[in-house]
């Protein structure tokens, strides 16, 4: 039975932290005390410092030999199980791998670190302490790398789709990055070079569309516009070099001069516009960002994206299947699709469409006809991607790039190997190190809260994704979750306060780092932020529902 005094220790452990994020969210939204650019720097800071240093406290205090086996393996069983029901249901019941990625986020990686250690720790005694360090150890190294490899393959499949539409995908052999490409997942503009060998076979190397750019006057760039806005930076790019126009001899296409005297072209791919004598842009986050909650603000580029070429080879000698632009969907610009037409057409204001009937529209831009629903599905049966072992080796190169600009990926790996050196040889740690650590990690509860509570003040809703979507999220993080954990729970045989625990801890808010992967790959971030934002505001008393109600 619960009592007053159990309910006013768990009171005293999450009121504090809720306290923390009301003050960020009064100072931004009713007293302006904080600017965006402000709050992404103090953001920074938690993503940085205070959440990497807070792992590496927690994770290299807790003894890695008395691990709870039944624990993990509960906890491992319920997120492969749902992986599992996921996977059956995308692969025999036509479900959409985009919905298995945000499903599996929103039903198994709550807020473990920030929320689930001091509530747990409040609710059932100290113990608990250790068993959630190991829940975060296992979502660190496991569980957020299988996701960033989900999101990777995705990113990877959709560039691969729009550059080697049909069974020219089948024949790629080798897929090679180049060593400045950290990521398919948009922020950053990439371009892609193939060549075919004497059998056929495809060799393709993807790169920064401004890494090897020329410092040449004459160099031109691609643009897009117009462009409502490149907040998210969701967009992936791959272009060839728009070279002057009396050099388009034997050139088939069409082009006309658009409102600010762009020549915009219809060259068999997608209508660009041309234009000279602009700088690149590159990405407005920065790469070590990756469990940031706010970009890394960026005002000069809200309204245009300028790419330089970087080779000034003439697209038509180059392969076929070169040359294409590749956006990736993107929650700031959901209006930018790829949709399938007939005829070619120009249109003034930065929407266009080739000979081939590929079609880019964008927002306020003209109106292209629907596309057919049998000619798309056609489209999508006739689609082919490379052999698994080419794909497999291409998203380890980026995972792993992208991990290793992750400040969470050190503090993890560094915490657990001196865990199992202090606790093997009984080594302590030294004043110096111990109390520098120290004086971060306190810290970093309170400040993580914090940046929640700037992240919600920035935003304009709080339920962004619709109250249908919102619901449905809701419903599978604080109903499916708990009870496919207390299904694996029992089946290993946890019983009295370890089950208890291990469903309260199903039952915690959002994770914040599926968000952060679903807002840099474009998929679905309204219904992630929806789960950060609610679901931080109704984790509390929905967690203590099941507290009181486990402890009848």
């Amino acid at each position: 039975m619960i009592t007053a005094d159990d309910f006013y220790k768990v009171m005293c452990a999450m009121v504090p932290l809720y306290f923390a994020m009301l003050v960020a969210y009064g100072s931004v939204k009713w007293y302006k005390i904080f600017t965006p650019e402000q709050c992404s720097g103090i953001n920074r800071f938690v993503a940085v410092f205070a959440v990497p240093v807070l792992s590496f406290h927690f994770i290299a205090q807790n003894n890695p030999y008395q691990m709870d086996t039944k624990f993990i393996l509960a906890d491992t069983l319920s997120k492969v199980l749902v992986l599992v029901l996921l996977s059956v249901w995308a692969i025999f019941f036509n479900g959409e791998f985009d919905w298995l990625i945000t499903l599996f986020s929103v039903a198994t990686l709550p807020n473990t670190l920030v929320m689930g250690i001091p509530l747990l720790k409040a609710m059932y005694g100290d113990f608990t302490q250790s068993l959630m360090v190991q829940v975060v150890v296992l979502q660190c190294i496991i569980w957020y790398t299988l996701l960033l490899f989900l999101f990777e393959y995705r990113a990877a499949t959709l560039l691969i789709k729009a550059q080697f539409p049909g069974p020219t995908a089948a024949t790629i052999s080798k897929i090679e990055l180049d060593d400045d490409v950290i990521s398919l997942d948009g922020r950053d503009p990439l371009r892609t070079e193939s060549e075919t060998d004497g059998n056929g076979r495809i060799r393709v190397r993807i790169r920064r569309s401004t890494s090897s750019a020329p410092d040449s006057a004459l160099s031109s760039s691609i643009c897009l516009t117009p462009r409502p806005s490149n907040l998210s930076n969701a967009e992936v790019f791959s272009v060839n070099t728009p070279v002057p126009l009396h050099e388009y001899h034997g050139y088939n296409g069409h082009f006309s001069h658009g409102p600010n005297n762009e020549i915009v072209l219809c060259n068999g791919d997608l209508g660009l516009a041309y234009r000279s004598g602009t700088s690149p842009r590159l990405s407005g986050y920065a790469s070590s960002d990756a469990y940031s909650l706010q970009p890394t603000p960026r005002a000069s580029n809200f309204n245009e994206l300028d790419l330089t070429n970087a080779t000034n080879t003439p697209f038509w000698v180059r392969s076929p299947v070169a040359g294409k632009i590749y956006r990736q969907p993107s929650p700031a610009v959901p209006e930018v699709k790829l949709v399938w037409g007939e005829s070619p057409v120009i249109c003034p204001n930065g929407g266009g469409k080739d000979v081939a009937g590929k079609e880019i529209s964008f927002r306020d831009s003209c109106k292209m006809p629907a596309p057919e629903e049998s000619n798309s599905k056609e489209s999508v049966s006739n689609q082919e991607m490379p052999n698994a072992i080419v794909m497999i080796r291409l998203i380890l190169v980026v995972v792993g790039r992208k991990l290793s600009r992750n400040p969470n990926t050190y503090s993890s790996v560094l915490g657990l190997l001196w865990s199992l050196a202090s606790f093997k040889w009984s080594v302590g740690m030294p004043s110096l190190v111990k109390y520098s650590i120290k004086i971060i990690s306190d810290a970093g509860l309170g400040m993580a809260m914090f940046s929640l509570g700037l992240f919600m003040a920035l935003q304009p809703r709080i339920i962004v994704c619709g109250k249908k979507r919102a619901t449905m999220a809701m419903a599978i993080r604080f109903i499916c979750g708990p009870i496919v954990m207390s299904t694996t729970s029992v089946a290993v045989g946890m019983r009295g306060v370890r089950l208890r625990a291990a469903i309260v801890q199903a039952a915690l808010s959002q994770g914040i780092v599926p968000f952060v992967f679903a807002r840099e790959y474009g998929l679905h971030p309204d219904i992630m932020s929806t789960g950060v934002i609610f679901g931080m505001l109704v984790s509390l008393p929905v967690t203590l529902i099941y507290y009181i109600f486990l402890g009848l």
